[in-house]
C-alpha cells in the first residue's frame, strides 16, 4: 500500500538534512524547519552547494527544540551556535563566511515558506522506487546516496518507479497524504548537485550523460511528457490545497489518488 516511507526537512539551505517522523505545513505548504535558515550573500541572496561546493564538506545537525546547529568543518573543527537568536546567527555566519573565503552571513527566514526555491510550489516528493532505480544506473551510489543527492521532503513507499511524474501534467491526478490533499505543480529539473559525492563534492563522471539516457529510456508510460522540459529530471514539487494550519505529516501516513482535481488546482 502507498504510504509516506519517509520524510526529510534540510534546517540550512544547502547544508545536511533531517529525517523526521512528524513534519508540520507551514501556511504556504512547506514543511516546517525546513530551510528555515539559509547562508547569503551580501546582496541578500541564498546560496547553496551550487555556488559554493566545498558546502559539500560540512556535516551539520540541528536540534529544532534547543535551536541548536551542531557543525564540523573540513578540518574537523566543532562548532555549536545557537539559531534562535541574532548574535547565535551572527557568529554562525562569521564562522562559515571565514571558511569559505567569502562576504556571508546566516538569516532565518519568514514562518510562511522558509529559502525554498519556489516558496509557492510545496514540498518536493520522490518515491523509494525511483530511489532505488536511479541508484541501480550507476556502479557506486546505492540508494542512500541517491537519496542524500536528491534532497526530497517527502518519500512516497509502495509504489513502483517514477509514480510521482503522474501528478503533474494537464489533467493530471492528486494525491492525499495525512488528511492533506496535494497537486502536482512540475517537474524537479536538477541542477549539477546530484552528480557530486554528498560527503566529498567530488563529481560522478558522465552522471548527466548517463542520467539523461537511463531516464529517456525508463520514462513512464504514465507521465505526460509535456510536463517536462527535458530528461534531467526527477521528483516534483506538490502543491498542498485547503489548508487551516493544522495540517502535520508522518511517517506511515496513508497515500491515496484522486483522479478528480480539487476545485481551483491551477
Amino acid at each position: 500500500m502507498a504510504h509516506i516511507a519517509g520524510l526529510r526537512v534540510f534546517p540550512v539551505k544547502g547544508l545536511d538534512g533531517e529525517a523526521v517522523e512528524r513534519a508540520a505545513l507551514r501556511p504556504g505548504g512547506t514543511l516546517a524547519d525546513d530551510r528555515a535558515f539559509a547562508l547569503v550573500e551580501g546582496d541578500g541572496n541564498p546560496v547553496n552547494a551550487k555556488e559554493f561546493p566545498a558546502l559539500h564538506e560540512f556535516r551539520t545537525d540541528y536540534d529544532p527544540d534547543a535551536g541548536t546547529l551542531a557543525v564540523t568543518g573540513p578540518d574537523g573543527d566543532h562548532r555549536e551556535f545557537g539559531l534562535g537568536t541574532d548574535s547565535g546567527r551572527a557568529a554562525a555566519g562569521d564562522w562559515f563566511a571565514d571558511r569559505l573565503d567569502a562576504a556571508l552571513s546566516l538569516v532565518r527566514a519568514d514562518e510562511d515558506a522558509g529559502f525554498v526555491d519556489r516558496p509557492s510550489m510545496g514540498p518536493s516528493v520522490v518515491s523509494t522506487a525511483t530511489l532505488d532505480t536511479v541508484a541501480s544506473w550507476f556502479d557506486s551510489l546505492g540508494t542512500e546516496g541517491v537519496r542524500r543527492r536528491l534532497r526530497a521532503n517527502v518519500e512516497v513507499g509502495g509504489v513502483p518507479a517514477f509514480w510521482e511524474d503522474r501528478f503533474v501534467g494537464e489533467d493530471a491526478p492528486t494525491f492525499e497524504a495525512g488528511g492533506v490533499r496535494f497537486a502536482g505543480v512540475t517537474p524537479c529539473n536538477r541542477c549539477v548537485v546530484p552528480s557530486r559525492d554528498p560527503d566529498t563534492g567530488e563529481s560522478v563522471a558522465d552522471f548527466r550523460q548517463t542520467f539523461l539516457r537511463e531516464r529517456e529510456r525508463s520514462f513512464p508510460e504514465w507521465a505526460d511528457w509535456d510536463a517536462f522540459d527535458h530528461y534531467y529530471a526527477v521528483m516534483i514539487l506538490a502543491r498542498a490545497t485547503g489548508l487551516d494550519g493544522d495540517e502535520v505529516l508522518a511517517v506511515g501516513d496513508d497515500v491515496t489518488v484522486h483522479v478528480e482535481p480539487p476545485e481551483g488546482r491551477e
